[in-house]
């Protein structure tokens, strides 16, 4: 091929390729950001955190039977029949099988001198742990599970069962208390924050204790929010207050200044 005909080759080559863009005025092509909203060099960080309030719907309660008898088979026989009539007696009110279940099982034995491991008995620790979904029975499950023969309440945990979509809230008020902290160090010192450099979750998680969302609560967060369309939660007329959890997450972001 000639070199004229080279050179006609591109220019018509060329005069394709704009036509083609022409004809496609909906085609975006994404600009460069510029050097000053996106710098490295000049940057600050800063953390945020928020805590969104959830009413539960859901309890996990841990109960144990603990025995002791001289011999192990006495001791299993004794544990066993105990367990059962505790297990019937939270089934009698209405809780399916599928949400109960062992926690833990320990059989021992229990020495008179333990240095001369001189054996006086034997003793089983047996656990089980009810998923409570209806938050109203608390107190009714504890009495009977004790008026059956449990001899031990370990636990009583508040959870909900909505905790991705509570979670995802906390972290997008996190996220907001980040930004706005930028905004404000950033025009103290006659700068703006730029583009998102990076971003670090430091927590996520949520507190079914009454105490651990109030010691933890006020310590870090930037926002509270409660959980939209939260109702009041429902009324026991036992020793337990369902009250709300906490739902929290913390986040590290680091912007560029300009």
């Amino acid at each position: 091929m000639s070199f004229k005909n080279r050179s006609l080759l591109i220019v018509v080559s060329v005069a394709l390729l704009v036509s083609f863009f022409a004809s496609r005025p909906n085609l975006n092509v994404a600009p460069a950001l510029a050097a000053n909203d996106c710098d490295s060099n000049r940057s600050i960080q800063v953390s945020g955190s928020a805590t969104v309030k959830v009413i539960p719907d859901l309890v996990t309660i841990q109960l144990g039977v603990t025995s002791n008898a001289a011999t192990p088979q006495g001791v299993y026989d004794q544990n066993t029949a105990t367990m059962k009539k505790t297990v019937a007696a939270i089934r009698a009110l209405g809780v399916a099988e599928k949400d109960i279940s062992t926690g833990y099982y320990l059989i021992q034995p229990v020495y008179q001198d333990y240095n001369d491991l001189d054996i006086k008995g034997y003793r089983i620790n047996n656990t089980i742990i009810v998923n409570l979904k209806d938050v109203s029975k608390v107190s009714q499950v504890l009495t009977a599970a004790l008026s059956a023969g449990a001899n031990e309440v370990a636990d009583v945990q508040f959870k909900t069962s909505q905790l991705r979509q509570h979670r995802d809230e906390a972290r997008a008020l996190a996220m907001q208390a980040a930004q706005e902290k930028a905004r404000a160090l950033a025009s103290a010192a006659n700068a703006q924050p730029g583009c998102v450099l990076s971003i670090d979750e430091t927590n996520s998680s949520y507190y079914g204790y009454p105490w651990q969302s109030m010691r933890y609560a006020g310590m870090m967060q930037n926002a509270v929010q409660n959980a939209s369309g939260n109702a009041q939660p429902p009324s026991d007329d036992g020793p337990i207050s369902l009250g709300q959890i906490a739902v929290q997450a913390d986040v590290q972001v680091r912007f560029s200044l300009k």
